[in-house]
């Protein structure tokens, strides 16, 4: 039984130990190109910057949901993201069109967990041909559970294209519409 303590102990131990990323998706971690794999084995502050054309929803829900979680205006433009990995999870803030928005990633029940403004997604992350996928099973705002089925227009793409880490986002929700789609590529040098 001791034995077995131990083996639990250390198993948290290189579990904590490893990339946020790297750690919730196991060995399908290794099929991800190279600068995806990069940007996701970094640890403490890493900035990359790039490109990125941000369309948002123009209805008054779709504002407020928007506005909730800080989304960025509508535009094209540069792109510079803030990465800071710990033990603990990462913080992200991408500078966007004069805007930034922060978000904190963490794992928990197996699942991406990204506090964004008022709300915190539960993301199942996957590799799906060659790309990490993101997509929404879990949704909590101010602490209160809300139905997933509603986020199921929230996902997140990222891959790798001709040398470029490539990043696609959209999020709409049913009676607001499209809220948000950003989509851009950072450069990311995995040497």
């Amino acid at each position: 039984m001791e034995d077995q303590v131990t083996d639990l102990a250390l198993e948290s131990a290189s579990t904590a130990d490893e990339p946020l990323f790297q750690g919730l998706l196991g060995s399908t971690f290794g099929s991800l190109p190279p600068r995806v794999r990069h940007l996701h084995l970094q640890n403490g502050l890493a900035v990359y910057s790039g490109e990125v054309e941000v369309e948002r929803g123009t209805g008054l829900l779709s504002r407020l949901c928007g506005r909730a979680t800080r989304l960025p205006p509508s535009g094209r433009g540069p792109v510079t993201v803030h990465i800071d990995a710990d033990g603990r999870g990462e913080t992200w803030v991408r500078h966007m069109g004069g805007h930034a928005m922060p978000s904190r990633l963490r794992a928990a029940d197996g699942l991406l967990c990204e506090r964004l403004g008022l709300v915190t997604f539960g993301f199942r992350i996957t590799v799906e041909q060659g790309c990490l996928v993101w997509r929404v099973v879990r949704v909590r705002a101010l602490g209160l559970p809300l139905p997933s089925w509603l986020f199921a227009g929230v996902a997140a793409r990222e891959s790798e294209e001709a040398g470029r880490y490539l990043f696609d986002v959209s999020a709409a929700l049913p009676f607001a519409g499209p809220l948000v789609r950003y989509r851009g590529w950072l450069h990311v040098d995995p040497d």
